[in-house]
């Protein structure tokens, strides 16, 4: 889904646009206004466009959007996640839309290696995601066939949003896959049935809604793919959470790999 980053501004004086509105003329009221509001589309605009922008600023636009992202959830909950997995957190591969943001979040903590796929497209990718793919540290992969890494290639998989995308015919082949590159679990934040998301942005993206499933429709699929809940890593998560007052906006199951 199309995600532009935006910023905060300063005071209304620091832009040109509003500066320039209070000079002592005697122009219609209307149309000081009107060069206000398109003095800050342009510069929202401006700042938009292809700039890559910080998880914040992100989250600000998925909020204008009307949407929820999962992926903007896993940023919120890496320190959460660090302090659930611990050592598992080495080497890891995230799965899900703007995967160049977790991606490169993740290359900032020490000791981290991190992968990602991309499910979907990347064409308003920035620089910096571009230079991820040009690594081959970021790939373009339909999730729907068998991811290219070997078994066991990353100590933990996550996986944000993609999921929510695919009928039931595809989570039976991405589910195994992702357990199956995996080597200490994989961890998947799926949205709450319910939750809004922008369906004009959904449909120019990823061809259709988003299919939002409640917590006992995915513990029963994944009795049936022969999955099981990392029980010993879902309660540090909670336990830390807790602590960090944080409450995750989407729903997170933490699974074993397969042995």
């Amino acid at each position: 889904m199309s995600r532009r980053p935006t910023r905060r501004f300063a005071d209304g004086g620091n832009i040109p646009f509003v500066s320039a509105l209070h000079h002592k003329t005697r122009s219609s009221p209307l149309l000081s206004v009107g060069l206000v509001v398109v003095g800050a589309f342009l510069i929202i605009g401006y700042l938009y466009s292809g700039s890559g922008g910080s998880s914040s600023d992100k989250e600000a636009v998925s909020k204008l959007e009307g949407g929820v992202s999962c992926t903007l959830e896993v940023h919120k909950a890496l320190p959460i996640l660090k302090k659930a997995y611990g050592d598992s957190m080495r080497k890891v591969l995230h799965v899900g839309p703007d995967t160049c943001s977790v991606v490169s979040k993740l290359l900032k903590e020490e000791d981290t290696e991190a992968w990602g796929v991309e499910p979907y497209d990347l064409d308003e990718a920035d620089s910096n995601c571009k230079s991820l793919v040009r690594k081959g540290i970021v790939r373009l992969a339909d999730i729907k066939f068998p991811l290219p890494y070997r078994a066991k290639s990353f100590s933990l998989v996550i996986v944000s949003e993609a999921l929510d995308y695919l009928s039931p015919k595809y989570l039976n082949r991405t589910l195994p896959e992702l357990a199956r590159v995996s080597a200490e679990g994989f961890v998947v934040f799926s949205g709450y049935p319910g939750q809004h998301r922008a369906k004009v942005v959904e449909l120019s993206k990823f061809g259709r809604p988003a299919k939002l499933r409640s917590s006992s429709w995915w513990i029963r699929y994944f009795v049936q793919t022969s999955l099981e809940e990392n029980e010993a890593a879902a309660k540090k998560f909670e336990q830390a959470a807790s602590k960090r007052s944080y409450k995750p906006a989407c729903q997170v199951f933490h699974l074993k790999s397969y042995h």
